[in-house]
């Protein structure tokens, strides 16, 4: 994480409502280089779960930091066609569908679809995928797969496309950073250690990631 400048003493900590950014030109540069930092550290690392968890404790956004899946029952969605071809599905090769929510204490950090091989994992995995809250990343640790990203997406920027050619703001604000509930997007290939493919998955990062206690 990049050492970020003091906040903007223009509204006083006490006086925000809690889990708030300002919205202040400062706090707008720092949510940017914050969001970027935990983009570029989930880009540099196979586990998404992993990587959730160590940001979690390092923000300390719960005690123990320890991440859970929660399955969203009944949730339903088709495998993408481009997602199918590089799965290498056989013809009648069964694929099942997961979606979870990942959470960190009372933080929702990530909306995760999953479509994923049961052949391709071992049968206690499978077992663990059925009656736990085990993540996904978790389970299929033993295979010490990695992961191939093939798109990563800012679903929101606190500041304008251009901004760093424009003067900053000068005008004072009251007013909170308005963060909307998705912020960032990853589709990704899980392979195996043989390199068989044997999951797609689709994370959808949540505000959650920047509603931590911060320092003034």
């Amino acid at each position: 994480i990049v050492a970020l400048p003091l906040l903007s003493q223009a509204w006083p900590l006490s006086a925000r409502p809690p889990n708030t950014w300002p919205g202040s030109y400062t706090a707008k540069v720092e949510a940017l280089a914050l969001l970027q930092s935990f983009n570029a550290d989930l880009l540099s690392h196979d586990s998404a779960t992993l990587t959730l968890e160590r940001w979690c404790g390092a923000h300390a956004m719960a005690a123990p930091a320890k991440i859970t899946a929660h399955v969203v029952s009944g949730a339903q969605a088709p495998l993408p066609d481009d997602l199918r071809e590089r799965l290498k599905l056989a013809r009648g090769e069964k694929i099942k569908y997961r979606q979870v929510e990942l959470r960190c204490g009372d933080h929702t950090l990530s909306i995760a679809d999953n479509w994923y091989v049961p052949l391709r994992l071992t049968r206690a995995m499978n077992r663990q995928l059925d009656t736990t809250t085990m993540p996904f990343g978790k389970v299929v640790q033993p295979l010490h797969f990695r992961r191939q990203t093939l798109s990563s997406e800012m679903l929101w920027s606190p500041l304008p496309e251009g901004w760093e050619m424009s003067p900053p703001e000068s005008a004072p604000t009251q007013e909170p950073l308005t963060i909307p509930p998705r912020i960032l997007q990853h589709r990704a290939i899980l392979y195996s250690g043989t390199n068989v493919p044997f999951s797609a998955v689709r994370e959808t990062y949540t505000d959650q990631v920047l509603r931590f206690a911060r320092q003034p």
